[in-house]
């Protein structure tokens, strides 16, 4: 089926811009228009809508809007992560950082958190890394929790379903260890083994929410490529409240196109796009 209007209309366009902000803190420049046009065709057809003006009328009725916002959300978010994306961050994990952590933990378990997890790569990648460090360490115990905006991706996390060019960027002994192949050999797909999925808590959490519903304090933060659909003001909301869950000495990971200068925050640079969070209240 196709829609009857081909484009969204200037006003409907300022006002889904301004409602993705203020509900997800994603910023959409006008040059996005036709993005969002696009992405939002999809929507409009499982809905059985004819135009977009017909659905911005639903999305902003009372009626419409709960149970909508959370898919207008999975429409704008874009989901692009790999298996040991940018990898030094992982080699630093395990060559440097875990030690050092551990001699902190005090025999609690070593808590991680994957911000903006996608479809699961980066926490599946903490999982590997940190297993294969607790081979090593027998008193080594850890917890991953992983969020993310959009419902969707949540849901192909949690299934861990991948095709076996995704996992080209795994060492081929953890491909071995951790992955389980298809019976169906034709459908070339893997899925991650069970115990690998139990040591990951997935979670819908939007980083803009005043109350995150989480608990506690991290040793680890990974919020790698999140920050750049924020604007400024934006992003030093949200790392304000990272580093409010960071405890004192742990790392924040984040992308190597992220600056974090000139924000006033408690954290000192380790390497490249890594910090440590420094001693003291916050």
């Amino acid at each position: 089926m196709s829609t009857r209007d081909d484009t969204i209309s200037t006003r409907d366009f300022e006002r889904l811009r301004r409602l993705i902000y203020d509900e997800a803190g994603i910023h959409l420049g006008v040059e996005k228009r036709t993005m969002l046009e696009v992405r939002l065709k999809r929507r409009l057809r499982n809905l059985q809508m004819r135009s977009y003006a017909q659905y911005c009328d639903y999305l902003f009725d009372e009626s419409g809007f709960a149970y909508e916002i959370v898919h207008l959300i999975d429409v704008v978010t874009t989901n692009k992560t790999d298996f040991f994306r940018e990898e030094s961050h992982f080699r630093f994990l395990s060559e440097s950082a875990l030690a050092e952590l551990e001699m902190r933990l005090d025999g609690r378990p070593l808590r991680v958190w994957s911000a903006g997890c996608s479809t699961g790569e980066e926490p599946y990648t903490l999982a590997m890394v940190l297993s294969e460090y607790a081979e090593r360490q027998s008193e080594f115990k850890f917890h991953i929790l992983a969020t993310d905006i959009a419902t969707t991706v949540l849901e192909k996390a949690r299934a861990a379903i991948y095709t076996e060019e995704t996992i080209t960027p795994v060492p081929l002994h953890l491909r071995r260890k951790y992955f389980l192949r298809s019976r169906d050999q034709a459908s070339h797909r893997v899925r991650m083994a069970p115990e690998m999925r139990e040591l990951v808590d997935f979670r819908r959490v939007n980083l803009i929410d005043f109350e995150l519903g989480i608990e506690g304090k991290f040793d680890v933060v990974f919020c790698r490529n999140v920050l750049i659909y924020f604007d400024r003001p934006t992003q030093k909301k949200i790392l304000d409240k990272l580093c409010s869950y960071l405890m004192p000495r742990g790392f924040l990971f984040v992308g190597h196109s992220e600056a974090l200068h000139d924000m006033n925050l408690p954290l000192e640079p380790v390497a490249p796009a890594l910090y440590r969070r420094m001693d003291g209240g916050f």
